[in-house]
């Protein structure tokens, strides 16, 4: 079993059911969905192409899958990420676009966005401690010798190559695509998702999010409150 901490807007949000309807999962439920129609692309191609997001469900990684140490607890983790949440403003990412991450899509912010970098680092930082070491194993799926010296450095200081200044927040809406099936399935991307990505994204929660099983699909265990409780309250 593993945990994560990610950022997913909430289970009403349309962008949440638009992407649980592409994806072929909702990450709250875990309930498997059909596919969209979809003008030139068959219900089985966006299942093939979305496996591998549909396993991890929609969402945009903060702190990257990981075994809890033998010595903290969920209920430990619980609680530090419920306090931790209270200590951040909630924000907005201003629109998030669709963009080609080498052979795979994304939804990304559409202008730097330094909140999220700030909230990714300093939960890396805080939530360090309850992350079982790397194995052997883990290590070269990281494929070490493919990194930079800063990705490097990363994965053995902090159990994963892209965070602090090497992050991008990014919520996979694609595995890897063919270069020539690329054109139809961005299309088809962009006719699914930008109706539903022309207002700003708010960021108000963290998502405590866990696989079930070894090896099974993650969801969505707890949402977190940013911002104090008085503040909330008066919103």
């Amino acid at each position: 079993m593993r945990y994560a901490i990610c950022f997913t807007p909430p289970a009403s949000d349309p962008l949440s059911l638009v992407a649980a309807n592409w994806l072929g999962r909702n990450v709250y439920s875990g309930d498997m969905l059909e596919p969209p129609a979809v003008r030139g692309l068959g219900i089985h191609e966006i299942a093939f192409h979305t496996a591998v997001p549909r396993r991890y469900g929609f969402h945009g990684v903060l702190k990257a899958p990981f075994h809890l140490s033998a010595d903290m607890s969920e209920s430990q983790l619980l609680r530090d990420l419920m306090r931790f949440a209270g200590t951040f403003a909630p924000f907005q990412i201003s629109r998030l676009e669709i963009v080609r991450l080498g052979s795979f899509y994304s939804l990304m912010p559409s202008a730097p966005c330094e909140q999220i970098q700030y909230l990714a680092s300093a939960i890396v930082q805080e939530f360090d401690r309850y992350r079982a070491p790397l194995s052997e194993a883990d290590i070269e799926r990281s494929d070490p010798d493919g990194l930079s010296a800063a990705q490097f450095a990363n994965l053995h200081r902090w159990g994963n190559p892209y965070v602090m200044d090497e992050f991008r927040f990014h919520m996979p809406v694609t595995g890897s695509i063919n270069a020539i099936d690329m054109p139809r399935i961005e299309a088809a991307l962009r006719t699914i998702f930008e109706p539903v990505l022309k207002e700003p994204v708010m960021v108000s929660n963290v998502a405590l999010m866990i696989e079930e099983g070894t090896g099974g699909p993650f969801r969505v265990h707890s949402l977190h409150p940013m911002g104090k409780v008085s503040a909330r309250r008066i919103a």
